[in-house]
């Protein structure tokens, strides 16, 4: 088995949306020794990043999305499930979600499945999350890490409302709030108080 020709088609198979044939060759990988790591890092999650450039290119449209990201998941559920069978202890936990009036979730779902597969807790509160709700997530689960995702430039600014609400409720000492998504800089994360500014699932995991 060739190992780059193998990962190379995982990641065609994602980008081109063929959910079947991308789990079969994902199962394929572990069966041939490739790290699970390795799967998601060099094939699942390239698939799913080019088939985002595609969109933002105006050269993939919604059906095509839609069939990236069920190959996604399937690639992804095979490997996951693997690790999870692993016994390596969890580096921190984390609680992720999209602000509130923002309803794109395939970049959160990309960083989602980095940090799990680089041994993270995650608790996803999903899209549309409003900022009472990341109070209450935050009071119940007391994670190392809040993860802020804003897909718009009109919803980007709730980030800042959850960053206020979190100082004002004193529950912003001992968190790292790390914020990303398309319309988000350095330079926003700077000043709205965010501790770290993701620019990419992967850079997100070495944050």
């Amino acid at each position: 088995m060739d190992k780059d020709y193998l990962l190379t088609k995982i990641k065609e198979l994602v980008f081109q949306g063929e959910e079947d044939q991308a789990r079969e060759e994902a199962m394929k990988a572990l069966e041939g020794g490739i790290e699970p790591l390795d799967i998601i890092q060099t094939a699942i999650v390239p698939g799913i990043e080019k088939a985002g450039e595609y969109w933002k290119e105006g050269r993939y449209f919604i059906p095509d999305i839609v069939l990236s990201a069920e190959a996604f998941k399937a690639a992804m559920g095979v490997v996951e499930g693997e690790l999870k069978t692993g016994k390596s202890q969890k580096r921190g936990r984390i609680v992720i979600g999209v602000v509130e009036g923002d309803m794109h979730d395939l970049g959160k779902n990309i960083v989602v499945a980095i940090l799990q597969a680089g041994q993270f807790e995650v608790i996803d509160l999903g899209v549309n999350v409003a900022v009472n709700e990341f109070l209450e997530a935050i009071k119940n689960y007391r994670p190392h890490i809040l993860g802020l995702g804003a897909y718009m430039s009109t919803t980007m600014l709730n980030m800042r409302e959850v960053i206020e609400a979190l100082t004002h409720n004193g529950l912003r000492d001992n968190l790292k709030v790390m914020i990303g998504g398309v319309p988000i800089t350095q330079v926003y994360a700077d000043e709205i108080g965010a501790d770290a500014y993701g620019r990419d699932a992967l850079d997100a995991l070495e944050k």
